[in-house]
């Protein structure tokens, strides 16, 4: 517990309250960092992980179930016990020079601030070179995570995060993770599994909306090219967004129809929310 009564995962309400910022729940999180960092333990990195991302899902406007390595790396919101490292070593750094009865000139200062945020990214690609989940999401950008982070051009969308992330409406995904669907046999086209990949690279169905990407990016539609083209180009980010847009659009269409047919499988129909439920109690007989 830090003074005042706040804690860094005392953060995570505020955030669920709709508060505070991303930048200020940072500065809440990290508030006092050079006292606690290096009594860190894994339960605290855990609680700290559950905050972040969190807030990592909502800025990018991904699913829930994307993980926090991924939601981080989408976000550019290097792991905060990580930032927190760097901030305890800058900060000691400064004490020791006014311990000696020495001040930093501006240019020492900024030198200062360049090598903990070298430091700092280097700690988190060295993090990166062993996810524990979001694989293909870190290693399409682990290789560009400065460029990624540092780039001026590009938002992430709902429907493009699906496409980077590997969750959203793809067959795996549904089948798999949320148990939505009974296979994972794209309904586009009947292969054995529907996944991101296959709909931005191979799924016939979205030849049209593939040849005008192609057009943009290249031939290499992996998704590490894909990125490196998102970073190095605005028209490919665009291009990028605009193919998952419609495509993503028509799958989500086509899904709500599988959702409303009687005929399908249970667990592929439609759930109503909790008020949804309410109201059709309320509804008269017909």
């Amino acid at each position: 517990m830090l003074s005042g009564g706040f804690s860094p995962i005392s953060a995570v309400r505020v955030w669920h309250a709709g508060v505070y910022t991303p930048v200020c729940l940072r500065s809440m999180a990290l508030y006092g960092a050079p006292v606690w960092v290096g009594a860190l333990t894994r339960p605290n990195v855990a609680a700290l992980h559950r905050v972040q991302r969190v807030m990592a899902v909502r800025v990018v406007r991904a699913y829930r179930t994307v993980s926090h390595e991924a939601a981080c790396v989408l976000a550019g919101t290097p792991p905060w016990e990580l930032d927190a490292q760097v901030l305890a070593e800058a900060y000691h750094q400064r004490a020791r020079d006014r311990s000696r009865g020495t001040s930093p000139d501006r240019d020492r200062v900024d030198s200062w601030r360049r090598s903990a945020r070298s430091s700092l990214f280097h700690r988190w690609r060295q993090r990166l070179s062993e996810p524990v989940a979001g694989l293909r999401t870190v290693e399409a950008i682990r290789p560009l995570l400065m460029e990624w982070v540092d780039r001026r051009h590009g938002s992430l969308t709902f429907r493009l995060v699906q496409i980077l992330s590997g969750h959203g409406c793809f067959g795996r995904y549904l089948c798999h993770i949320v148990g939505r669907e009974p296979t994972a046999t794209c309904h586009h086209c009947s292969r054995v599994e529907d996944t991101a990949d296959h709909t931005l690279m191979e799924c016939p169905a979205w030849i049209s909306e593939r040849s005008q990407l192609i057009r943009v990016v290249g031939a290499d539609l992996s998704l590490p090219a894909v990125v490196q083209a998102m970073v190095g180009s605005e028209r490919a980010w665009q291009a990028v967004a605009d193919f998952s847009e419609r495509v993503i659009l028509q799958k989500e269409a086509a899904e709500r129809v599988r959702e409303d047919d009687p005929s399908s499988a249970p667990l592929r129909r439609r759930r109503l929310g909790r008020r949804q439920r309410a109201y059709a109690r309320d509804l008269p007989p017909q």
